[in-house]
């Protein structure tokens, strides 16, 4: 399962949303908990956020063209911005139905089947959260890793829904039922926000991790020498492709073949790495009087 493409792991989403929410679309018709709904209309959004990363990804893959020529690649980030608007609208729908409820309580039936199929239906979340997660690390897809996180919250906010039921039914509280599925909207929201906030910041060209500068860093280390420097790194990251530009200072006597050579090598190196480099060559006492060298790496 490890070794499935990103459309792939999208589709198997797709699939057990629609599982999922069939499943807890049935309890709540069984029980007519105001939890359970609340529950089945977060699996609804699951179905639309799959639906849209898949849409989004199918996208990214296409190749760079005249109007993009660096590709395609940041509309992954447009389905985690769908995904947490989603969430949004559902967590206003959840609050809006139990408040309702808080208001006005109706006696639970049924909850042994109900809470059998919701648990089902959680477990069948967590499985194939863990892959689109471990997948979107894998494939560094923002879509895959925020359709992985939304799944596996869904299971916390399930296990909180069935709790609050039991408690409910066994405590004669009817309003406990309202009450969890308020709280399941709040904890919606915040995962909301947290996933439109992480596309956001993926819209504005985020330099890459430390650990991928240092590594960069250390290549130009390792390729330069006391005539040749590479410096003023600059980084970015665009949903499954990474960017790097830098500097190359070198003596004003060298060839431009000699020159173009040690870029060439920097260029190789990083792409090995996964990075697209460009390197702009520069005579080094050009730049002997801005002292760019005292600071040899911007990010």
């Amino acid at each position: 399962m490890s070794n499935l493409l990103p459309r792939q792991l999208l589709l198997l989403s797709l699939l057990a949303g629609f599982l999922t929410m069939a499943l807890k679309t049935l309890a709540w018709y069984l029980t007519d908990s105001v939890g359970f709904l609340s529950d089945a209309i977060e699996s609804l959004v699951n179905v639309a956020g799959a639906s849209f990363a898949l849409m989004m990804v199918t996208l990214a893959k296409r190749p760079a063209d005249e109007h993009h020529p660096f590709g395609h690649t940041k509309a992954e980030y447009f389905s985690a911005a769908f995904e947490g608007g989603m969430i949004f609208l559902a967590a206003l729908a959840i609050m809006f139905t139990a408040v309702e409820r808080l208001l006005n309580p109706q006696p639970l039936l049924g909850l042994n089947i109900g809470i059998v199929l919701t648990v089902l239906a959680s477990l069948l979340n967590l499985a194939v959260g863990l892959l689109l997660v471990k997948g979107g690390q894998q494939h560094q897809s923002p879509a895959l890793e925020g359709d992985g996180k939304h799944l596996l919250t869904d299971v916390w906010t399930t296990a909180g829904v069935v709790i609050g039921v039991v408690l409910a039914a066994l405590t004669g509280f009817i309003w406990l039922d309202a009450l969890v599925a308020i709280l399941v909207a709040l904890h919606i929201l915040r995962e909301g926000g947290s996933i439109l906030f992480k596309a956001i910041n993926g819209l504005m060209d985020r330099a890459l991790t430390a650990e991928q500068i240092a590594t960069i860093e250390q290549i130009f280390v390792e390729l330069g020498n006391r005539q040749a420097q590479f410096t003023h790194l600059r980084t970015r990251a665009a949903a499954t492709q990474a960017f790097a530009q830098a500097d190359l200072l070198v003596p004003g006597d060298w060839s431009v073949e000699r020159a173009h050579q040690l870029a060439d090598a920097a260029e190789q190196q990083l792409l090995s790495l996964g990075v697209q480099l460009t390197v702009h060559i520069e005579p080094l006492d050009y730049n002997s009087s801005d002292n760019r060298l005292l600071n040899p790496t911007v990010h």
